[in-house]
């Protein structure tokens, strides 16, 4: 009888201990380190340190493991530390419209079960790391308005599940790699305003579900590859202020498919600045809150 009231008053504080979505102390120490790195004392909604971390806000824990990070617009200024990466089981981070600043931390390419990444609108500068292709979780990559520089990796072409890339307004250059037509589940492309140049790869045309995919504002050149004729989903296309020096690719595709339609060719039909009221989804511009749950 004794060891059964034991056993059973065990069970009791093991049940109390998941009820409060107790995680690791590894874990706990990596979102200690967030918080202290990031000013945590200024975020608009801060944390309670002495209570249980599933109470923290944005945390979401699922069987003692923190699953999901939401803070975003919350005041965080600082630099993410590389513990990040020991938070392994986490599937959603989304940090932005923040001030963080500094580079990614490298180990960021450990978080394997991660399906979506929101880092726009905050300071990161520096690269985005070659490892990103271990992520091969990943179905949202959105660093759009930081300070990135370097090259596109061509190991985004590894992420055989990711929907969207958004890229834009950074300071990337180069080229686009051929890779990225690999990801054929992808839904949108954002590389709006950076530096990149060279052609448009011909890959792209296996983007078949690409309904979004915006290069404005860059330094892109050649002509634009006939296998744009096969982009049947494609819903939103803005190519001005590039170098191309020839639009013939275009001319495979139907063009009454567009909501948006912009280029430099003003012999197109429909010519682009007859649709700028249809202008909903630009890159540079689409910055709404999206609660992932995919």
């Amino acid at each position: 009888m004794i060891r059964q009231a034991i056993y059973c008053l065990f069970m009791l504080v093991l049940g109390i201990g998941i009820s409060y979505g107790e995680v690791s102390q590894k874990e706990k120490n990596a979102l200690l380190d967030l918080y202290h790195n990031t000013n945590g004392e200024n975020w608009k909604a801060s944390w309670d340190l002495n209570a249980p971390v599933s109470t923290w806000k944005g945390i979401e824990v699922k069987e003692n493991r923190v699953v999901g990070i939401n803070l975003f617009m919350n005041n965080l200024e600082g630099v993410l530390p590389e513990s990040i990466g020991k938070l392994k089981y986490l599937t959603h981070l989304n940090l932005a419209f923040n001030g963080i600043t500094g580079v990614l931390p490298k180990d960021i390419v450990k978080l394997k079960s991660l399906k979506v990444l929101r880092l726009e609108m905050n300071r990161i500068k520096g690269s985005i790391p070659l490892g990103v292709g271990q992520m091969q979780e990943l179905r949202v990559f959105s660093m759009f308005n930081n300070f990135l520089s370097g090259s596109i990796p061509n190991t985004f072409g590894e992420l055989e599940h990711l929907r969207e890339l958004n890229l834009s307004s950074n300071n990337l250059r180069g080229i686009i790699p051929a890779s990225i037509g690999n990801l054929t589940k992808l839904e949108a492309l954002g590389l709006f305003e950076n530096n990149l140049e060279g052609s448009i790869p011909e890959e792209m045309g296996n983007l078949s579900e690409l309904k979004e995919l915006v290069l404005a504002n860059n330094q892109l050149g050649g002509e634009i590859p006939s296998e744009f004729g096969q982009l049947a989903s494609l819903k939103i296309l803005q190519l001005q202020n590039n170098r191309f020096n020839s639009y013939k690719g275009l001319q495979e595709m139907d063009t009454k498919q567009f909501l948006v339609f912009d280029t430099d060719e003003k012999s197109l039909n429909p010519k682009f600045n007859e649709l700028q009221l249809q202008r909903t989804r630009m890159a540079d511009t689409k910055f709404e809150d999206v609660d992932e749950n995919e």
